[in-house]
């Protein structure tokens, strides 16, 4: 009979060390609702909840920034259904001021109300704004961009951008080489090429902003598509800033996954009816044709927009099915089970108390010692 070490009392002091540590993670997990409190209850699971954690959260945010585009697109169609409306009325006063029973008196009233119409077609394309961002002034137009690439000499070409709405051979403009002799180059809808000192501006004349010059050192035909690949010294004497932009929508938890909304400028001279004017019967008669063709352009874009709108609200389902399905893949991972969890916590209670009771027992064993020493 040993009293210096009582090896009973320390065997159950151990055991109640491991009942009370294991009741003490059992009520961590019970009042969180969590299996994974801390890296050591589960390394690995931890590493890949938090994975989890981050593309759920990327998710939600993508459903909101996907709705905030749905939001800007209703706002810049809303404008443009209002230009539709305007471009009917004035083609409603087109035809009437085409008609025999009118005098020049009366085409002249008539072109008051007409041109105050082309003025407020332009207000409404430059004011129109969603969060600071106007939107129908050709800011995030990408018709006509020009794209830098290099050349086999290492030396700076230009590639030109087709539309699909653009067709090649009907874009087809002159231009004036430097050694004086004339030549031909397809430039892309959205740029004026000057044949005469071989300018680029944007838009349809030399009154937009001048984005390059385009000038021939060898023989050869530039080409839509490429004029690197089929005029190899083709080059712009000055570099071209690219004005012409589309607004991107950050639709997903991740890097680059982007939806590209491109929105026209919709002003009265985009559309072509900015020199209409009614004072004239023949000119009446012309401005009808011009108002159907600005009917239409405002139709395809509007088309263009209702698409996006619709690919966007096909993309916000997507995104909460997947948002769903990881939050429950994560919630296996990281959340408790907490019937399992309180049937833990029973048992590790029960032998903490259990070895309490036994160390009591345990620590009075020595004292039997005394009845040898009376």
């Amino acid at each position: 009979m040993r009293i210096n070490t009582n090896t009973a009392a320390l065997n159950t002091y151990s055991r109640l060390g491991a009942a009370n540590a294991s009741k003490s993670n059992s009520l961590a997990k019970l009042s969180s609702g969590l299996r994974i409190n801390r890296a050591g209850d589960d390394a690995a699971g931890l590493a890949i909840s938090e994975k989890m954690k981050g593309q759920i959260s990327g998710l939600k945010q993508a459903t909101r920034n996907a709705q905030d585009g749905i939001s800007l697109i209703q706002t810049a169609e809303g404008a443009l259904n209002e230009t539709h409306d305007i471009l009917n009325r004035m083609r409603d006063l087109a035809s009437q001021s085409a008609t025999g029973t009118l005098g020049d008196d009366d085409r002249k009233e008539l072109n008051k109300e007409f041109s105050a119409l082309k003025e407020e077609i332009t207000r409404i394309s430059d004011t129109t704004e969603f969060n600071k961002k106007t939107l129908l002034n050709g800011d995030f137009n990408t018709a006509g961009s020009l794209t830098e690439t290099k050349g086999a000499d290492a030396s700076k070409y230009y590639s030109v951008n087709v539309s699909d709405e653009a067709k090649a051979d009907k874009l087809e403009l002159s231009f004036t080489r430097t050694d004086g002799t004339a030549g031909k180059a397809t430039v892309n809808t959205g740029f004026f090429l000057d044949d005469a000192d071989g300018n680029i501006y944007t838009g349809t004349d030399k009154t937009g902003d001048l984005v390059g010059k385009l000038t021939y050192t060898t023989e050869g035909k530039a080409t839509a598509g490429d004029v690197a690949a089929t005029a190899t010294k083709t080059t712009f004497a000055a570099p071209v800033e690219d004005k012409t932009k589309a607004l991107k929508l950050h639709i997903g938890a991740n890097k680059d996954q982007n939806i590209s909304v491109s929105i026209g400028k919709m002003d009265a001279k985009s559309l072509g009816i900015n020199e209409l004017d009614l004072s004239k019967q023949e000119d009446a008669n012309d401005a009808i044709e011009v108002i159907d063709k600005a009917k239409t352009q405002v139709s395809s874009t509007r088309s263009d927009l209702g698409a996006v709108q619709n690919r966007l609200q096909h993309t916000i389902n997507n995104l909460s099915t997947t948002q769903e399905n990881l939050s429950e893949a994560n919630s296996r991972i990281r959340d408790v089970d907490m019937a399992e969890e309180m049937m833990s916590f029973t048992k590790s209670n029960i032998l903490s108390q259990a070895a309490t009771s036994m160390l009591a027992q345990a620590n009075a064993m020595p004292q039997s010692v005394l009845s040898l020493l009376q």
